[in-house]
């Protein structure tokens, strides 16, 4: 199956149609600190995935009452913040509460 488009292969009776769900707030410009750059770039792992678990709501390794701050600052427009283990490393997402810039970064580059 083409996950793409959602096109069965050939010879394939049904297709199901695999979808993220929706973005939940504009990312603004994308920008990452030069630790977290290296370390994407030296593993060969894409930031994209992670944009998208932050921006659909999937804020990985975060406390209850941090989710409950991201589901609240989606509404009333504050900052959000994701976290995900990313090849040993812990790397954060920070979406302004402007919505102007999406901040990929170490916690202790915060």
């Amino acid at each position: 199956m083409n996950i793409d488009n959602a096109t069965p292969e050939p010879g394939t009776a049904t297709c199901r149609t695999l979808q993220s769900p929706p973005p939940l707030f504009r990312l603004g410009q994308i920008v990452a600190t030069r630790g977290v750059l290296k370390h994407l770039e030296h593993r060969g792992i894409a930031a994209d995935p992670y944009l998208r678990r932050h921006v659909t709501g999937d804020w990985g390794a975060v406390p209850p009452e941090d989710a409950r701050s991201n589901r609240f600052a989606v509404e009333h427009g504050a900052r959000i913040l994701s976290s995900y283990d990313i090849a040993g490393e812990r790397v954060w997402i920070i979406t302004e509460a402007d919505r102007s810039a999406t901040t990929l970064l170490f916690p202790s580059e915060y």
